[in-house]
This record gives C-alpha cells, sequence and structure tokens, in this order.
C-alpha cells in the first residue's frame, strides 16, 4: 500500500451545529479507586465528572444540539468484541463481589495470566487475569450497561453520518481505545471507535485518527489484519508510556492488513510544531486511503497540564488539530476518549470541536 500523495489543506466544514450523544447512564460506572498501592487506595481518574464537564462546556456554545442515543443490539458489539468476554463483563461484578475490599465496586485483581487458553477455562473471578489488561479496570454494579450505552452513544453518531449529518460527537464514557476483542484496560471496557467503524464499514473504506495521549492499543489490535479500516494513532512512545506493548512504530498490521494500521510515537515533552508534523503526516495517509468516513478518537489528555500526559499542548494547539482534521471535509464521527485536566477538559473538547462548525 503506497501512501504518497501531498496533503491538500481545504477549508472550512460547512455544518453550522453539531449533534452531541450523550446520557446520563454513564454515571453507573463511577467506581472510587483504580488500584492499591503501600499507601492505601489509588483514587480513579476517569470518573463521572469528567463527561458532565464536557457536557456543560458544550451546553454553552450556540452549536451544540444534544441528542439521546438510539438503542442498538449487541450485534454490533458482537462484530468487535467476543461472546465470552463479553459474557464475562456481564456477570464480572456478581463474581467478584465477595472478594472486594470496597462497597460498590468489584475487587481489582493484581495477577494476570499468560496462558489464554488455561485462563479462558477457568470460571468467575478466576477469569479476570485473562480478560484485563491493568488494574485501572475496575467493574461495578453498572459498568456493563454504561459501557452499553457508550456504545449506543457513538453507533448512534455514525447512524447520523449516514442519514446526511457532516459531522457528530459521541460523549463517551467510559472511554473505549484500549479495549481489544476480549481484554480491557486504561478505563476501556467497549471500543466505541472501533464498533462504530466496523457497523460502518459494510457502507465503505474507513479511517480511525485517534489523537488521546496514549495508544490506541485496542483499536490496533481489533483491525490489525483488515484492509478495510484505516487505523492512525499519534500518542506517546510506549517506550516509555502505557500502554507500552502496543502503539511501537513497527507494528504496521499483518495478513491482509498489513500497511494498513501506522503509529506515530511521540517522545517525552512533545511540542506543537512536532506533533503537528506527526499530524500532517497522518493527514496524507488518510487522503490517500480516501474513505468514506473518518472516526477521530479524541482524547485532551495531550494538554500540557494533564496529570497522565508528558507533552506540551497548548488549548490554542488543540484547537489547531481540530482546524487540520476538519479541513479535510470527511463526515466525520468524533469519539470521546481520555483527558483528566478536570479544569480544562470541556473548554478543551470545545477548542478541538468548534472549526467542525465553524461558518
Amino acid at each position: 500500500m503506497d501512501f504518497i500523495p501531498p496533503i491538500c489543506h481545504i477549508c472550512i466544514i460547512i455544518e453550522h451545529t453539531m449533534k452531541i450523544y450523550y446520557t446520563h447512564i454513564h454515571e453507573k460506572h463511577d467506581p472510587l479507586y483504580e488500584g492499591y498501592n503501600a499507601e492505601g487506595n489509588m483514587p480513579s481518574y476517569e470518573k463521572a465528572l469528567r463527561a458532565e464537564i464536557v457536557r456543560t462546556a458544550l451546553e454553552n456554545t450556540n452549536w451544540a444540539e444534544f441528542q439521546s442515543p438510539s438503542n442498538f443490539s449487541l450485534d454490533p458489539i458482537l462484530a468487535v468484541h467476543s461472546a465470552a468476554y463479553i459474557a464475562y463483563l456481564q456477570s464480572a461484578y456478581a463474581d467478584w463481589r465477595g472478594y472486594s475490599p470496597v462497597e460498590g465496586m468489584a475487587f481489582i485483581p493484581g495477577t494476570y495470566s499468560i496462558d489464554y487458553e488455561q485462563a479462558r477455562s477457568l470460571r468467575g473471578n478466576e477469569q479476570s487475569g485473562f480478560f484485563l489488561m491493568d488494574t485501572t479496570v475496575a467493574i461495578t454494579p453498572g459498568t456493563f450497561t454504561a459501557a452499553r450505552h457508550a456504545v449506543d452513544c457513538a453507533l448512534s453518531g455514525a447512524q447520523a453520518l449516514i442519514t446526511g449529518d457532516h459531522v457528530s460527537f459521541a460523549l463517551t464514557r467510559p472511554p473505549g481505545h484500549h479495549a481489544g476483542t476480549e481484554i480491557c484496560g486504561g478505563y476501556c471496557y467497549l471500543n466505541n471507535a472501533a464498533i462504530a467503524a466496523e457497523w460502518l464499514s459494510h457502507t465503505g473504506k474507513i479511517v480511525i485518527l485517534d489523537v488521546d495521549y496514549h495508544a490506541g492499543n485496542g483499536t490496533q489490535h481489533i483491525f490489525y489484519q483488515n484492509p478495510h479500516v484505516l487505523t492512525l494513532s499519534l500518542h506517546a512512545d510506549p517506550a516509555f508510556e502505557y500502554p507500552y506493548y502496543g502503539g511501537l512504530a513497527e507494528q504496521t498490521g499483518e495478513g491482509p492488513g498489513f500497511g494498513f494500521h501506522r503509529n506515530f510515537p511521540l517522545p517525552k515533552d512533545t511540542n506543537q510544531s512536532q506533533y503537528l508534523k506527526a499530524l500532517d503526516q497522518a493527514l496524507k495517509l488518510i487522503i490517500t486511503f480516501n474513505p468514506k468516513y473518518l472516526i477521530v478518537s479524541a482524547g485532551m489528555d495531550t494538554y500540557y497540564k494533564e496529570p497522565l500526559g508528558s507533552f506540551k499542548l497548548s488549548q490554542e494547539c488543540i484547537n489547531r488539530i481540530g482546524k487540520q482534521v476538519a479541513s479535510l471535509r470527511l463526515p466525520t464521527l468524533i469519539v470521546m476518549e481520555g483527558g483528566y485536566h478536570l479544569p480544562s477538559l470541556g473548554d478543551n473538547f470545545v477548542a478541538f470541536l468548534e472549526p467542525f462548525v465553524e461558518k
């Protein structure tokens, strides 16, 4: 697969409003902790307040139109995630409850299996070492319900593109891009962007562009052998940053998907110039691939005050990233991923989204 044509910076998207797909059901998943250390419980960065901050910021614009998501069946989810994994997520809280030191939150395992076949043959909480990648994915009574409704937001946004909208935003929580076919990690349980991409792929070629600070390892895994979905991820180099084993520059797909995945691992303290240079390369690949739809996994943890990041991007740069992506003039679904500096989170999302609706 050759990616050679020069990028064409076409200006500006024609939408004057943007549909925002949101549901308060995300609040059913709100774990207090994401692990334990010698000092005790570690508070979770991924909390319900994140989505509410973004919602409030969008309500203060004159272009956001909030929509309740449609209810989709499990079929689009099962097209991406294994049935065994979904069954695990549905039963995990009940299976773990007797082991949990925290009321209303499942036990967070500290052991992980490298023998996948043996692990899959186990039952109940014994399976946790197979399906969970790390300790950030505690399961509460409402985790699966919240994750499933986040998928509904993403699918509703995708459906809006099919019916003629040029852009939509799925205010998804919990996030999804670290979730693989049958593994969760990094606060992610169901891969919202990947499920929407798979659902849309019957209409034509799809691109997923991931601009979260962390590599979209789950998305990479799901489409690694798929030539119909081009996956691109700009992120902190996994040599020093989570998820460590996904997002490497040499990981470019395999089999029929060889050449249809591209990682752009960036160094600590990446500045605006470095980031925009990598983004320009990614946009060239998108233009060459000529997709029918673009899906953006949008995380605001590239911001310079981000507690879980090391990049040095300003809000002005985040706005410029939005402008560069919007200049492609592709029908675009934007899906919320990370971002954990709460005082800036809402304004950063507005800064990213606004170029898609500029007049």
